[in-house]
C-alpha cells in the first residue's frame, strides 16, 4: 500500500479555522467593488467627455492601470502611502483593489452607455429635458441593465484577485493557507480549503449576479 504525503482527513478539521480569513477576503472584495464602482463610474462619464482637460486624465488612468498588473499597485500604495501617511493594511488592499477595478469597470460603463440608442438622448432632449436629466433618467438605467453580466464577471475577478492581499500581509484566505501550511507541514491541505473557500463565494456570487440579471430581462420584458 502506498504512503501518501498528504493527509486530507485533515481538511474538514481545519476548514472552521478560515472562516475569520473568508469573512476579511469578503470585506476586501465588497469595500474594493464599491470604491471601484463609484470610480469606475465617474471614469466612464469622464471618458465620454468631448473635453480634453476631462477626457485625458481618465484615459491616462485607465491606461496606466489597465497595463500594470494589480500586485505592483497594490506594493506601490501600500509601501507609497506608509511614507506619507499611517496607513493600515486593509485599507491599503481596499484603496488597491478599488483603483484596480475602477479601470475595468469604467470601460464596462463607457461601453454600455454608448450602447444606448442616440435617438432616445435626442428625443429625451426635445421634450425638453437637459443633458443631465437625460443621462441620470433614460441612459444611466438602461446602460447598468446592459452591463449587470460584464460588471458580474469583474465582481468574480475581483474576489479572486483579492488574494493578492496576502502580498502586504492581509490575514485574508490565501496568507491564512500559507501560515498553517507552514507551521503544520500541510500546504496542500490548506490550499485545497482555501480552493473549497473560493469555489463556494465565487459560485454564490455568480448565483447573485444570474437572479439579477435575470430580474432585469424580466422587468424589461413587462416594460
Amino acid at each position: 500500500m502506498i504512503d501518501l504525503p498528504w493527509d486530507f482527513t485533515a481538511i474538514p478539521r481545519f476548514f472552521p479555522g478560515f472562516y475569520v480569513a473568508a469573512l476579511l477576503t469578503l470585506q476586501i472584495t465588497f469595500f474594493g467593488i464599491l470604491v471601484g464602482l463609484v470610480l469606475g463610474l465617474t471614469t466612464g462619464l469622464m471618458r465620454l467627455s468631448k473635453n480634453n482637460l476631462i477626457n485625458t486624465p481618465a484615459k491616462a488612468y485607465i491606461w496606466a492601470i489597465r497595463g500594470t498588473p494589480l500586485l505592483l499597485q497594490l506594493m506601490i500604495i501600500y509601501y507609497g502611502l506608509i511614507d506619507l501617511v499611517s496607513i493600515d493594511r486593509m485599507p491599503a488592499a481596499i484603496i488597491g483593489l478599488g483603483v484596480h477595478n475602477g479601470a475595468y469597470i469604467a470601460e464596462i460603463f463607457r461601453g454600455a452607455i454608448q450602447s444606448v440608442e442616440r435617438g432616445q438622448r435626442e428625443a429625451a432632449m426635445s421634450l425638453g429635458m437637459t443633458g443631465a436629466q437625460t443621462m441620470r433618467r433614460i441612459v444611466l438605467p438602461q446602460a447598468f441593465k446592459r452591463s449587470v453580466p460584464a460588471l458580474g464577471n469583474q465582481f468574480i475577478i475581483a474576489l479572486k484577485d483579492s488574494s493578492l492581499a496576502s502580498a502586504i500581509a492581509v490575514r485574508e484566505l490565501l496568507l491564512r493557507a500559507r501560515q498553517l501550511g507552514a507551521s503544520t507541514m500541510m500546504m496542500l491541505e490548506m490550499l485545497m480549503i482555501v480552493g473549497f473557500y473560493y469555489l463556494m463565494m465565487t459560485s454564490i456570487l455568480t448565483l447573485l449576479v444570474g437572479r439579477v440579471e435575470k430580474r432585469l430581462q424580466v422587468s424589461d420584458y413587462r416594460e
